[in-house]
């Protein structure tokens, strides 16, 4: 069931970081983090394609909601026209199934296994 992983930290702080690490799969295609990690981005994205899979106001706004943008002027809506027009269109055929979790073994530090996790 998704959502369910604690992940060592508290609520707020857990979800602020998955939303900024889902915001950062979906603006540069793949990204580096451990295997539990990986496992609740792959849900929480995979949910906002299929959200953007059907381009409506409320959708938009749903997505705006989410992500989490502060780098330039007005980011979230550049983000979120992505998501939209170029993200969710190439998957409009499949069902599921957007992002790919690759193992690339354990961490040098402290031995946490480590995944990339990418769009397919």
């Amino acid at each position: 069931m998704p959502g369910t992983r604690k992940l060592g930290r508290a609520t707020d702080h857990r979800r602020a970081m998955l939303r900024a690490m889902v915001t950062f799969l979906l603006q540069n295609g793949k990204i580096e983090t451990t295997v539990t990690r990986a496992k609740e981005v792959r849900s929480m994205a995979e949910k906002y394609i299929t959200l953007a899979k059907e381009d409506t106001l409320h959708n938009r706004r749903q997505a705006m909601a989410f992500i989490t943008l502060r780098d330039r002027k007005d980011p979230k809506k550049d983000m979120v026209k992505k998501l939209f027009e170029e993200i969710a269109p190439k998957y409009a055929e499949r069902n599921g199934g957007y992002t790919r979790i690759i193992r690339i073994g354990p961490r040098r530090g402290d031995g946490a296994e480590m995944a990339i996790i990418e769009l397919v």
